[in-house]
């Protein structure tokens, strides 16, 4: 019954370009994060954080308009449970790359004290969130299963090298720093930063997970 329903009711394809504007929207607050670790002025870092934090509040939108549309809409192009996921875990990475440019901000790091880790990091997100906008580009045509695996792979790629990344700063944190405020602070934003590609793999996963079911 599901299929001839399925067959008779065109499937709700605005959730492709839903999801498409929430991973374009992913990459824009990546790069800002970048600059903004790179920056060297407080007024520049305070600039790039406003930004980062009205694309974040994009970022919301678009996950409400998704979720909004999954409970109008009868057929859909994948699983809802799929599609909620996605969306959720979509958003969680726009609100941790916004938790990095706040904490930044509010224990007032300076620019002398962004590690290279915290660069290394910032620019491992970034990269995340590219192949992550261009696996949810191939969902509107599942067929296109080596451009899928190819993003999956490689942001697994990526999220093992950043663990490597912050289990060495974070050792190296607490061999170095005398500064037990600063350690607390300088920690939190390490974590905070690997989180964020722990929850692009997360994405990936349900990416991987959609296509191997419409295979």
């Amino acid at each position: 019954m599901s299929n001839l329903l399925s067959f008779f009711i065109p499937k709700e394809r605005k959730f492709f370009t839903m999801f498409e504007q929430a991973t374009s929207n992913l990459v824009e607050i990546s790069k800002l994060l970048v600059e903004m670790v790179k920056a060297s002025s407080t007024e520049e870092r305070k600039r790039l954080r406003n930004e980062i934090e009205n694309l974040e509040h994009v970022g919301d939108n678009i996950t409400h308009d998704i979720l909004n549309q999954l409970s109008l809409s009868f057929i859909t192009p994948f699983d809802r449970e799929d599609i909620h996921q996605l969306a959720v875990v979509i958003d969680d990475i726009a609100d941790y790359i916004n938790g990095v440019s706040s904490r930044i901000i509010i224990y007032k790091i300076e620019p002398d004290n962004i590690t290279p880790e915290v660069v290394k990091l910032a620019e491992l997100i970034q990269r995340c969130c590219e192949e992550l906008h261009i696996a949810v580009s191939q969902l509107r045509d599942l067929k296109q299963v080596e451009k899928i695996n190819e993003a999956y792979v490689r942001i697994n790629s990526i999220e093992n090298h950043a663990d490597d990344i912050f289990d060495s700063a974070i050792g190296k944190l607490f061999e170095e720093e005398k500064d037990p405020i600063h350690l607390i602070k300088m920690k939190e934003l390490y974590a905070t930063l690997e989180t964020a590609t722990d929850k692009a793999e997360d994405a990936a996963d349900i990416i991987k997970s959609i296509q191997v079911k419409h295979a």
